[in-house]
C-alpha cells in the first residue's frame, strides 16, 4: 500500500509537466500543421514571419517545461542559469556580421524600397532584384550574371532604385562651337521623340575648352526596356544628326587627323526614320537578359494577388454571417468562385515557384 501511495504521490508531482508538454506539443503541432497548410500560397518571405513565430514558441514551450519541471528551487535556479550563460555564449560566440545581415535583412523587410524584379544599382553593380533573403539580396546584372549582397552592405551603402512608373533614358555628346545650340536642341529632341519618350528635354551640361557637352533625355514608361532604350536613343542621335550635316567631332579632332577643310565625319549613306517602331518586350534583349528577374517578378505579383484574393474571400465569408436569405446565396456563388480562383491561382504559384527553382 506505501508503494502505491508513493507511486501516487509522485505521478502527481508530474502532472503540471505533463500537461505542460501535452499544451506545447499540441500547440506546436498545429502551427507547423497550419503553416504546412499554406505553404502553396506563401513564398519565402512570408514564410519567414512564421518560421521565426515557430522558434519563439518552442523556446517559450522549453522554458515552461523547465519552470514546472519537480525539482528543487535552487536546482530549478541554476538550470535557469545555465540555459542563460549558453544562449549569452551562442550570442557572443556569432559572428558579429552574421547577426548584423539578420537585422538588416529584416530592415529591408520593413521599408521596402524595392521589391523583385527591380532595377537597382549598388556601388558600380547594376541589374534587377531576383531574390531577398534573410541574409542576402541577389540582382541579375546586364551580363545575365547573378550577383550576390550582403543584407548589411545594402543597409550601410546607397542604394539607387528605378521606379517602376517610369524613369529618365539619357545621353551626353560633345559637339563644336561652330553648331548654334538652339539646332542643336532641336535636333536632339527629334532622337529622341523617335525613342519613344516623353517630355523630351536638353541640357548644356558643360562649356569646355574645344566643345560643348549637350545632355538629350525623356521619360521612359516601360522600364522593363531600359538597356533598350538607352541603347536607341544613342543610336537615334547618330541617325539624326548625321541626316541633318551635322558631324560629332571637336575641334581637337583635327589634332588627331588631318581632315580637308570641306570634309565632313558622316557616314556615307544614312537612311533617317521618320517614326521608328518600338521594340515589342519579347523581341528586346531584356528577356535573355534579366530571365531569372522577370520570373521572380512574376512569382511576387501572383503572390500578391493571391494574398488580396484571401483578404477578399475572408470578408464575404463575415458578411455571409449576417446577411439574409437572398444576399446569402449571391455571396454563396461569389464565395464559390473566388475560392476556385484562388485554388487555380496556387497552382500558378507552385509552379512558378518550380520554374524558378
Amino acid at each position: 500500500m506505501n508503494f502505491w501511495s508513493q507511486l501516487l504521490a509522485d505521478f502527481r508531482e508530474f502532472v503540471p509537466l505533463l500537461a505542460v508538454l501535452a499544451i506545447v506539443s499540441g500547440l506546436l503541432w498545429f502551427v507547423n500543421w497550419l503553416m504546412l497548410k499554406r505553404r502553396k500560397g506563401l513564398g519565402a518571405e512570408t514564410q519567414l514571419p512564421r518560421q521565426l513565430l515557430m522558434i519563439g514558441l518552442t523556446a517559450v514551450g522549453l522554458l515552461l517545461i523547465v519552470l514546472v519541471f519537480p525539482m528543487s528551487d535552487n536546482t530549478r535556479g541554476q538550470v535557469l542559469s545555465l540555459i542563460g550563460v549558453v544562449l549569452t555564449a551562442v550570442i557572443a560566440l556569432s559572428s558579429t556580421t552574421f547577426v548584423a545581415n539578420i537585422m538588416a535583412g529584416l530592415m529591408l523587410r520593413v521599408v521596402k524600397s524595392f521589391r523583385p524584379g527591380d532595377f537597382i544599382r549598388i556601388a558600380e553593380q547594376f541589374g534587377r532584384v531576383t531574390e531577398r533573403g534573410l541574409f542576402h539580396t541577389e540582382i541579375q546584372t546586364e551580363d545575365r550574371n547573378l550577383t550576390t549582397f550582403p543584407n548589411l552592405y545594402l543597409v550601410t551603402n546607397p542604394v539607387t532604385v528605378v521606379r517602376s512608373s517610369g524613369t529618365i533614358v539619357s545621353a551626353e555628346l560633345s559637339l563644336g562651337y561652330d553648331l548654334p545650340h538652339s539646332r542643336i536642341e532641336e535636333l536632339l529632341k527629334e532622337a529622341a521623340r523617335q525613342t519613344d519618350l516623353e517630355e523630351p528635354f536638353v541640357q548644356v551640361r558643360e562649356l569646355g575648352d574645344f566643345s560643348v557637352t549637350y545632355r538629350v533625355a525623356g521619360f521612359l514608361t516601360n522600364v522593363k526596356l531600359l538597356l533598350t532604350a538607352r541603347s536607341d536613343l544613342r543610336k537615334n542621335v547618330l541617325d539624326v544628326l548625321h541626316a541633318h550635316g551635322v558631324e560629332i567631332v571637336s575641334p581637337a579632332f583635327m589634332n588627331q587627323r588631318r581632315l580637308p577643310e570641306d570634309g565632313k565625319v558622316i557616314p556615307d549613306e544614312v537612311k533617317l526614320h521618320p517614326q521608328k517602331q518600338s521594340v515589342e518586350p519579347e523581341e528586346a534583349p531584356e528577356n535573355l537578359i534579366f530571365d531569372k528577374a522577370e520570373e521572380a517578378e512574376e512569382l511576387e505579383n501572383l503572390r500578391k494577388e493571391y494574398s488580396e484574393l484571401n483578404e477578399r474571400l475572408e470578408n464575404l465569408k463575415k458578411e455571409r454571417k449576417s446577411a439574409d436569405e437572398a444576399e446569402s446565396s449571391r455571396l454563396d456563388a461569389e464565395i464559390v468562385a473566388l475560392e476556385s480562383a484562388a485554388e487555380r491561382l496556387a497552382k500558378k504559384i507552385e509552379a512558378a515557384r518550380q520554374n524558378s527553382d
